[in-house]
């Protein structure tokens, strides 16, 4: 059925993250620019709604008069659903590729359907990990493993309007002139670190696996897992949320932290990309070691570089982590993980942040086993 890079059998496919449309013949029946008046083939609008509700953003990349285009999208109810749509003469890899930069999404989490054999040969030639799918295939793109999250979140459902909203945002920081900082707390960004409950688990074991540039680690924590960890009194399960006058950016970011008494493992953090530009992680970083610092700790991350993270490393160098050398972290166990190293920090009192307006527990009270 796919035409992009083959996927292994023994591993399941990587999940599409964003599913790009070509219009003519494969959206709706016929060419726009001989026969007017153009309607979606018959499974067509529930193919769309169903992906949307399933958190998969959805694209256009159509060789057609942009205008005219988008205008029978509005027509016919469907303009709403697709983000950055690419309509115009070019060749359509170029359009799968910039949609792909502008979301930060890897390649290999793009997917493209096109009834031309053409069209369809030259994105996978351009771009080898997109996978690339026929017009009739269309039908049955719901029932597929890569279009069928095992989860599905209510950030998940509002993913698409979320995004939107990113983009609106970037527009008016295009058009403000003044330091960025300036320009962040023209936003009111509110941020709410919170103890994770049952209710939230599905939101905090997807965000373990979507998120790989702000993944300190790689490691996905399952549900069973995460459930265990809930009733475990020496570890911390946080949720980071946020939102601004713009809307909700949902969840954003994972804590696993777990307390020893003279130090704090910190095991895993990972934020959305969408929020590094508003410093989410070096927020929690700093939160994290005003608490520490209070309950009169030390810190203690897991770190495992990859070809993605290097956001993450600089944000822990950053915050003063450094290579690990203290004698407290003889009470850890081994990284369980291949790869995994240990950075150390003696921490210190921090201020409040500037450009957001942060709630979170006070941890440096919890340093005995606390009620959920």
């Amino acid at each position: 059925m796919t035409e992009g890079k083959p996927v292994s059998g023994s591993e399941p496919p990587t999940a599409v993250k964003c599913l790009v449309w070509d219009l003519d013949n494969t959206l709706w029946r016929g060419t726009l620019l001989e026969d007017g008046e153009v309607q979606p083939f018959e499974w067509v609008r529930d193919v769309i709604t169903t992906l949307d509700g399933r958190g998969i953003l959805q694209s256009v990349a159509s060789k057609n008069d942009h205008d005219h285009a988008w205008a029978r999208l509005e027509a016919l109810g469907l303009a709403e659903y697709f983000v950055l749509p690419h309509i115009s003469w070019g060749p359509k890899s170029e359009a799968v590729r910039a949609i792909a930069e502008r979301l930060n999404f890897a390649h290999r989490a793009m997917a493209f359907v096109d009834d031309q054999p053409a069209e369809r040969a030259e994105v996978a030639y351009q771009l080898p990990e997109v996978r690339c799918y026929t017009a009739e295939d269309v039908a049955g793109l719901t029932g597929l493993p890569e279009f069928s999250p095992a989860v599905v979140t209510v950030d998940s459902r509002q993913r698409r309007t979320m995004y939107q909203s990113g983009f609106r945002r970037d527009a008016e920081r295009a058009e403000f002139s003044g330091p960025d900082e300036e320009f962040l707390r023209t936003l009111d960004i509110r941020m709410a670190i919170a103890r994770a409950t049952e209710r939230e688990l599905s939101r905090v074991e997807e965000l373990t696996l979507r998120t790989s540039q702000m993944n300190a680690t790689g490691v996905h924590y399952p549900d069973s897992v995460l459930r265990g960890l809930l009733t475990d009194a020496a570890h911390e399960v946080l949720v980071i949320t946020m939102a601004d006058r713009f809307g909700p950016h949902g969840a954003v970011g994972i804590v696993l932290l777990e307390r020893h008494p003279k130090v704090w493992h910190l095991k895993l953090l990972a934020t959305s990309c969408r929020v590094v530009s508003y410093g989410a992680g070096s927020t929690v970083l700093n939160w994290l070691a005003d608490q520490a610092a209070r309950a009169g700790v030390h810190l203690a991350a897991d770190f495992r570089r990859t070809d993605r993270n290097r956001m993450m490393e600089v944000a822990y160098r950053f915050a003063g982590f450094a290579d690990a050398t203290c004698g407290c972290t003889a009470a850890l166990a081994v990284p369980g993980e291949e790869g995994v190293e240990r950075l150390h920090l003696t921490p210190a009192f921090q201020p409040a942040p500037t450009t957001l307006r942060l709630t979170a527990p006070e941890l440096a009270d919890a340093a005995l086993p606390h009620s959920r």
